[in-house]
């Protein structure tokens, strides 16, 4: 089994917390102090992000494996039945922890997966230029996120305000997606495939997009028919796709909602209109 890196913080309820493709747990970092006054809060890198080594090479790191991963990590932790936060592929992996284990909630945060049939091409070539350019550009975009309409220039199509970004995070934003080992293995693994659920989700779920999310588009990558009945969908006032840092407030309440269901009604997916 990978070990997985993790950084641990709070008391109260286990609430994991995980990232988006390219992304490490550092992601989760504007939100993560606050959460920590209610909840016993994991932030986890998922195998071949951040500090956590990738899974053995014979592994394919389709979304499930990646979730198996935590689901380990979990057990060495001696958790049960966390809330569970997840952003883009988070969100993916996310859903397929709850497949395989109790969670208490889901919060799903622009997950990755919800789209009809393979990956829109317009979502695989932003990630690829995302990609490239962390690996091949680092120096030139580690100068300009210096300064707020460099952040504006880099972090445009990913982030609803840029310019709210600090330069710590930006550098570390970069960092995370230009470095990572898993991000090649793990983008191919989910080309050619979609979330489809393989067992009933017993916990609350809200999904939560972004109002600037320019990376999942509304009409291709936001089907929601393998989702639970009852799942919630909301939005995120000014939050782009990687919304952590583009309106905490809006991010930490609807984690805080969604922990406080007590459980999942049977009933259709409903909308909240964006405020």
């Amino acid at each position: 089994m990978t070990s997985l890196a993790y950084t641990r913080h709070g008391a109260g309820e286990p609430l994991v917390l995980l990232h988006a493709l390219g992304m490490s747990r550092r992601a989760w970092d504007p939100v993560l102090p606050a959460l920590a006054e209610d909840f016993d809060v994991i932030a986890v890198d998922l195998p071949g992000f951040g500090d956590s080594a990738p899974l053995p090479p014979e592994v394919e790191p389709l979304p499930a494996a990646l979730a198996a991963a935590v689901a380990g990590l979990l057990d060495e932790l001696g958790v049960t039945s966390p809330h569970l936060g997840g952003n883009s592929l988070g969100g993916w992996v996310a859903l397929e922890l709850a497949a395989i284990r109790p969670a208490g909630s889901l919060t799903l945060l622009a997950p990755a997966g919800l789209w009809a049939r393979n990956t829109p091409t317009y979502c695989r070539v932003s990630l690829l230029a995302t990609r490239w350019l962390a690996r091949h550009a680092t120096r030139a975009l580690s100068r300009l996120v210096r300064y707020r309409l460099g952040r504006a220039l880099v972090f445009g199509q990913t982030q609803g305000h840029p310019m709210r970004l600090t330069s710590g995070y930006a550098q570390e934003a970069l960092r995370a997606m230009g470095t990572c080992p898993g991000f090649d293995a793990a983008l191919r693994a989910t080309l050619t495939r979609r979330y489809l659920a393989t067992a009933p989700i017993g916990a609350p779920v809200t999904v939560a997009f972004g109002t600037r999310d320019l990376v999942l588009l509304p009409h291709q990558s936001r089907h929601l028919d393998q989702l639970p009945p009852g799942t919630r969908l909301t939005a995120i006032p000014g939050g782009g796709h990687l919304s952590m840092a583009d309106n905490p407030a809006a991010v930490i309440a609807i984690i805080n909602e969604t922990t406080a269901r007590d459980r999942v009604q049977d009933g259709p997916v409903m909308m909240q209109s964006p405020q």
